[in-house]
């Protein structure tokens, strides 16, 4: 189109000259680049790069259920476990197998509430933000009969 509009132009004896200092310049600036289009290939470029996520939330009764929630977090889900009315030896048990799972799958963890916690996969991080009324409390105070006293 715009050769058109400059032919028009010329024509009419409206046509710029350009000055030599110009044309060099213009020379410099454009370089040719061959195309072989046999060989052009675009990149796919996913526009959706936005997952749904899926939040696991359990309450373990038996530790035979623990592998099962393990699992989960293997296949890139995050869990959260409630153990806030587990027995004390089975949250232990449970917390020290999701520890040692998270470990190994470069995960994160973080206790959220009162016998409540969030496992992640290495692939999400977590934030926190809360604000511990208890703080001179343990990690694990909770197991050790600190449960009433909140």
């Amino acid at each position: 189109m715009a050769k058109i509009v400059d032919k028009v132009l010329g024509f009419m004896g409206f046509e710029e000259v350009p000055d030599e200092e110009e044309k060099r310049y213009e020379e410099q600036q454009v370089e040719e680049v061959p195309i072989n289009r046999n060989n052009r290939k675009g990149a796919v470029v996913s526009l959706h790069t936005q997952r749904q996520v899926h939040v696991v939330v359990v309450e373990p009764g038996t530790y035979d259920e623990v592998q099962g929630i393990a699992d989960h977090l293997k296949n890139r889900r995050p869990v959260i476990v409630n153990l806030e009315n587990a027995e004390v030896d089975l949250a232990k048990r449970v917390v020290d197998f999701m520890s040692g799972t998270t470990y190994a799958l470069n995960g994160s963890m973080q206790k959220v509430g009162n016998g409540i916690f969030l496992f992640v996969p290495n692939n999400m991080d977590i934030t926190a933000e809360i604000k511990d009324q208890n703080k001179d409390k343990g990690f694990l105070s909770w197991m050790r009969g600190d449960r009433e006293a909140k």
